[in-house]
Order: structure tokens, then C-alpha cells, then sequence
């Protein structure tokens, strides 16, 4: 799978400003061939006739690690009443079992793409919308999956399909009539249908599938082998939902004398290739098993603080070992510029202290480490060999006029938003180009269509 053709666009990028190896580099050449880097030139002057200019700071093409895309059609509508993650959660129900494959490629893309407007260059899609509403399969039981991936490509974006076992309602809880589309039965008979999507994509260049297992409520200690096997045996990430609630917490202790963090260690599943998403109510020794392990820790900070889930041990898991990267989740907003500077200014309200996180960390956060924590290792970074995934914020906005080039790093990390991204390249092609998405036209309005026809 490719992206849809467009304008060829040019092989040089010549960037007035570029992050590159944690430092700001000026009249920065960026060569591409083949949908990667094939150079990088700082100092470049004049810019070459040939060359495209990114007018403002070009950075590695963001990663949003944590994606359920349905959920996008929650936002607002969670917001008119108080309540808790669980009054949520049925809202949330609600809204998924309006979806088919055809309305949910519709919204997906939609997403998508306002994920591109937003620099994004890859998302991981925590996808657990499996079969029909009632529980039955698809003709082609990976439909739902497929409509995912078809979106991406639509809105010139990577995915890594995180495809998710999910069997169980709760601890010793059968699975209610909303979650029966989630699951397959049990692991083998998931590890069959992702096998047969996992060999669906093998040769695609955008799209890359993962696993994941929602979480140690929903897959049954005897089930979570297999899941792991199954990921370790075909190099795939696997990602888990993990304490993001104190109820979670009390219920895995009460059920198996352990932390969701010690239960996961005791079945094999941490490592490099592991990210606990959340990870918001750790005790030292889930901190140091995951750091130890160099399990990463993705945070998502706007949706953990819509949820009042709590503020996560971001940095001590930093400090232990574990690679942070940030996902937009539940996209009560959808900006990761939001989500990087929240992992510091949260952390100084818990600590009433400063200057935790410095700005090249939180970019690495959102770039490098994001991709690693997807399967795209060769994506996050400017330099000869990588993809050519990038994003250019202006900086002459209201938000970022002024700035000097110096500290142009902080800038874009504590006071841009999403609406500052200028331009995208995805493969060397231009997903946005000047704020205007390429490739899906009337974006706003392709939200509001799919969002509406769910609640009609």
C-alpha cells in the first residue's frame, strides 16, 4: 500500500530553520529520493532555484502514538455533565456501535487528516472495533481494520495498526453487548485474524501492524501468553493499556496479589519492544520493572486530564530507563505540540518545581521515540537515510512572532498549537502544504459529516 499519487513534488527541501540532532540549524538543504533523506546540508545560501523553502522550523514529522479514532465523535459531547471515566466509557459505547467499515474509513480519514494538519506523520491506532455491532463477523473479519488503514493512506499519513485482544468485560466479567464486537473469543483465534492482516500489509511502505492488549481487565492472565508470543515471534510492538485508573489498580491486586505492571512482567510482556500507554498510578517497583525493562511510557496528557485520571510519573519513569513518546488518545484535542508541554507543566503542579523536561527532550518525545515505540525506526529524525517525514511550524504567527532562532526549540515546545504547522512531507510529498491539507479537501467539513451521521 502507497500513498495516493499527487503533484510530484520537489527531490529539495531547503528549510530556513531545522532541529537537528537536539540543535537549531539554519539554511538547512534537505535532499530526497525514493521517500527518504538522501542528504542534509546546513548553510546552504542561496537556497538552491530548484529547491522548495519551509519558511519557520522544520522538526522530524510527529508521531501520535496513542489513536482511537472513533472517539473523536465524543469530543465536546462528554463535556455537558459531570461524571467519572466510567459514566465515559458508555458514552463512548454508545458512539461505537454506530460504526460499520464504510462510516468508520469516512470518520477515520477525517481524523487523519486533521491529525496531518496538525504535523503528524504516523499514527498508532489502538483498534479494538474488530466486528459488526452485534458480534458477528465481517465477510472479511480484518473489514474494520482495513477501513483504518485505507484512511491513512487517504490522508497521507503512516499508521501502525495496533491491533487489540480484547476478551473480557472486566476481572472474572463477561464481556457486555457493546464489547462482544471487541473480541475474537480468546487469543489464538486474535492471533489468527491479525496473522491474516499482518501478512496483508507485509510489503506495504505506510502501513505497519502492531499488537496491543487493552489491558489486564480485558485479556485473562491465561490468554496474555499467547499475545505475547505472537508479537515477539513476528517483531511486532505490543502495546497495553496500563493503570490509567486506581479501580484497575484494586482490582488486579484483589484478583492476583499483583500491580497490572507486575502481572504483565510476570507473563514476559515487557521490553524494547512494549509500550505501557497511561501509566499514570504506578507504585517505585512498576516504575523500576518498567524502566529496567525498557518498556516505553506513552503519555497522553489532554486526554488524562478530560478523563481526571491523574498526573503520571512521566519523568521518574524517564529517569528509570523508559522512553517517553506522547499520544492524543481519546483527541479531546488533537496537538502534540499541547501534549509535550503538558508532560513538563504537570509535572511542575504536582512538584511546585521547574524545569523537569528540557524542550529537546519533549521534541525527541514526540519525534524519534514515538516512531521507535511504532515500529518506524528509521522515521523521527533529519538525516541521510531516514524517511523523509517532516514538519515545518510558522513562526510568524501571533503565538511565535518574535521568537529568536535560538530558543526557537522552547518556543515551538511551550506556545505552539496545531494551528502553527505550515507544511508537511510525508515521502517526500506534501501532505499540507501552506495550512491546507493536500489531499482531503474541506476537512472540517468531513468531520462534521461523519461525526453527525453517528448521532443522527
Amino acid at each position: 500500500m502507497t500513498f495516493p499519487e499527487n503533484p510530484p513534488t520537489p527531490k529539495q527541501f531547503w528549510c530556513e530553520l531545522a532541529w537537528i540532532g537536539g540543535e537549531i540549524k539554519t539554511k538547512v538543504l534537505i535532499e530526497v529520493a525514493a521517500g527518504r533523506i538522501s542528504s542534509v546540508t546546513c548553510g546552504v545560501k542561496p537556497r538552491p532555484q530548484d529547491a522548495e523553502k519551509l519558511s519557520g522550523l522544520t522538526i522530524p514529522g510527529l508521531a501520535n502514538v496513542h489513536s482511537h479514532a472513533f472517539h473523536r465523535a465524543l469530543r465536546g459531547r462528554t463535556q455537558v455533565e459531570s461524571g467519572t471515566f466510567w459514566t465515559w466509557r458508555e458514552r463512548m459505547y454508545a458512539a461505537a456501535a454506530h460504526l460499520d467499515p464504510d462510516s468508520y474509513r469516512e470518520l477515520a480519514t477525517a481524523v487523519f487528516a486533521e491529525m496531518a494538519l496538525a504535523g503528524v506523520t504516523a499514527v498508532g491506532e489502538f483498534h479494538y472495533l474488530h466486528h459488526s455491532p452485534k458480534g458477528g463477523l465481517y465477510q472479511d473479519p480484518n473489514a474494520m481494520g482495513h477501513a483504518l488503514a485505507q484512511a491513512a493512506q487517504a490522508a497521507g499519513i503512516r499508521i501502525t495498526l495496533l491491533d487489540t485482544c480484547y476478551l473480557a468485560g472486566g476481572f472474572d466479567t463477561e464481556l457486555n453487548d457493546v464489547q462482544r464486537r471487541f473480541s475474537d473469543g480468546d487469543a489464538a483465534r486474535w492471533a489468527d485474524r491479525v496473522e491474516a492482516l499482518r501478512k496483508a500489509y507485509a510489503g506495504s511502505d505506510t502501513v505497519r501492524v502492531g499488537a496491543a492488549v487493552h489491558s489486564v481487565r480485558a485479556v485473562p492472565v491465561d490468554q496474555l501468553p499467547p499475545v505475547v508470543a505472537f508479537a515477539a515471534e513476528n517483531e511486532m510492538p505490543l502495546h497495553v493499556h496500563l493503570s490509567e485508573q486506581r479501580a484497575e489498580n484494586d482490582a488486579c491486586l484483589a484478583r492476583h496479589h499483583k500491580t497490572p505492571t507486575e502481572l504483565l512482567h510476570t507473563v514476559g510482556a515487557l521490553g524494547p519492544r512494549t509500550t505501557a500507554v497511561h501509566a499514570t498510578h504506578l507504585s517505585q517497583m512498576d516504575i523500576d520493572l518498567l524502566g529496567t525493562s525498557a518498556t516505553a511510557v506513552c503519555m497522553c496528557p489532554t486526554t488524562e486530564r478530560d478523563l481526571a485520571d491523574g498526573i503520571g510519573p512521566a519523568h521518574a519513569a524517564h529517569l528509570a530507563g523508559s522512553p517517553v513518546n506522547l499520544g492524543s488518545d481519546s483527541h479531546a484535542v488533537i496537538d502534540l505540540f499541547e501534549e509535550a508541554r503538558a508532560v513538563e507543566l504537570d509535572e511542575r503542579l504536582r512538584t511546585e518545581r521547574r524545569g523537569h523536561w528540557l524542550a529537546a527532550e519533549l521534541l525527541q518525545a514526540a519525534t524519534e521515540s514515538g516512531h521507535a515505540s511504532l515500529g518506524w525506526p528509521s522515521a523521527g529524525r533529519l538525516e541521510a537515510g531516514a524517511l523523509a517525514d517532516f514538519t515545518t511550524i510558522a513562526l510568524d504567527t501571533v503565538r511565535l512572532a518574535g521568537v529568536q532562532p535560538a530558543h526557537a526549540a522552547e518556543s515551538v515546545i511551550f506556545s505552539a498549537t496545531a494551528a502553527d504547522v505550515r507544511h508537511v512531507v510525508v515521502a517526500g510529498r506534501f501532505t499540507v502544504r501552506d495550512h491546507q491539507h493536500a489531499l482531503v479537501s474541506d476537512v472540517p467539513g468531513r468531520l462534521a459529516g461523519s461525526i453527525g451521521a453517528i448521532f443522527k
